[in-house]
């Protein structure tokens, strides 16, 4: 899986760098506003589901029936979803995508539909033990991007809807495994709703704040070309995060068993790594980025995405807490505590709402320095409560809803 998550993570700047340099800043400014929504997606569902899946079947001893269960009610929940994030992406065509047409409003319902379709696909490999298959089902998601990116490249297409929707067919992967996506063994009650509703709240937050800078800042009358700017920032110093997100669920699993076996000084001795580890990599990132981020910029994306070094600075010290952040939550949902990501994003989103509004400097530097508020506010709200959780988890009921489950 890890393996499978570095190279997809190399796929989707392979893909996004052949959309720029197929269309330029200024065309694939729609394609960027895609593909922030399927981010936005991919956590609000295909995280939940999948950490949800591999944490009801550990919990479980193995059983599947709890997720048999209630998958119809999460199905029909993410079909109204789609319908309704269609909507919305019809009536703000013009402003998010600058097109009037009704392609992109349609894509964004299908890549809602597909982020929960890979969501239970990866989740059920995992919770099976196909972790290679789980590489193999990341890397074919930007894989098949890629592919079609070049067949549109090499056919000289010049249309950006061609581009959007090569990118919604990679969810198209998940076809390969059809068996994982319906859970074996008889049906028993499982308690869904309260966990996908705080993690998919928290998390889905989280990723707006991770990723929705482009959005924000062409909100706020930002051109074009700092839209993909700002985009393609974001996608270059979030790969550490991206290269953890594919490889992280079975740690979800593993860190449910230690609480039930009651080993709780080694989930504090990672929740101790977790909290230096990121503090020692954001410095190393501000200096790094503020120096070497606009060069980066502009070979990996080409000569027409320019960004200052103090932007990238700041993009890369709030990726880097993001990546603490997305450590931290693991711990959170293996204690069933999904809750206090919801806070914790809460916190961090109303935060950056604030920076927004009272807009220190131009639209760029106001949602830039907004990110990197988000980020530490809700890394340090995260820390506090994880922290807690595991210094008294009589208190907080780590361990025995597990042994109870």
């Amino acid at each position: 899986m890890a393996v499978g998550s570095a190279v997809t993570g190399v796929l989707a700047y392979v893909f996004f760098a052949l959309v720029t340099r197929a269309l330029g800043a200024r065309e694939a400014a729609g394609v960027s506003v895609l593909w922030t929504w399927w981010s936005f997606a991919a956590a609000g569902l295909t995280f939940p589901l999948q950490h949800w899946i591999v944490r009801s079947v550990a919990a479980a001893g193995g059983r599947e029936g709890g997720v048999r269960a209630a998958l119809p009610k999460v199905v029909g929940s993410v079909g109204a979803l789609a319908v309704l994030t269609a909507a919305v992406g019809w009536l703000l065509r013009e402003q998010l995508f600058h097109d009037d047409g009704a392609g992109f409003p349609v894509l964004v319902g299908v890549v809602t539909l597909g982020s929960a379709f890979i969501g239970v696909v990866r989740g059920l490999l995992t919770a099976r033990g196909r972790l290679v298959a789980v590489g193999w089902a990341l890397v074919a998601e930007n894989g098949l991007r890629c592919l079609l990116a070049v067949a549109l490249l090499l056919a000289g297409a010049e249309d950006a809807l061609g581009y959007a929707v090569a990118l919604a067919a990679g969810q198209l992967v998940g076809l390969i495994w059809p068996r994982a996506a319906v859970p074996r063994g008889p049906a028993h009650p499982e308690a869904w709703l309260s966990f996908l509703g705080g993690a998919a709240g928290g998390q889905l937050i989280g990723q707006a704040v991770l990723t929705g800078g482009p959005v924000a800042l062409a909100l706020l009358g930002g051109r074009a070309a700092e839209v993909t700017a700002l985009f393609a920032a974001l996608a270059l110093f979030r790969l550490p995060y991206t290269l953890a997100l594919g490889a992280v669920p079975p740690l979800t699993g593993a860190f449910t068993r230690m609480g039930a076996q009651g080993r709780i000084d080694r989930l504090r001795r990672t929740f101790g790594g977790i909290v230096a580890g990121t503090l020692v990599a954001g410095s190393l990132a501000a200096v790094v980025a503020a120096l070497l981020g606009p060069w980066l910029l502009r070979l990996v994306f080409g000569s027409t995405v320019r960004l200052a070094g103090d932007i990238c600075a700041l993009v890369a010290v709030g990726s880097t807490f993001a990546l603490g952040c997305l450590l931290l939550s693991l711990l959170a949902m293996a204690a069933e505590r999904s809750g206090l990501m919801l806070r914790a994003w809460g916190l961090g989103a109303a935060t950056a709402a604030i920076l927004l509004a009272v807009g220190p400097g131009t639209p760029l530097t106001s949602v830039a320095v907004a990110f990197l508020a988000a980020e530490a506010v809700a890394a340090v709200v995260l820390a506090l409560t994880v922290g807690r959780t595991l210094t008294r988890p009589a208190d907080t009921g780590l361990g025995e809803t597990t042994r109870t489950s």
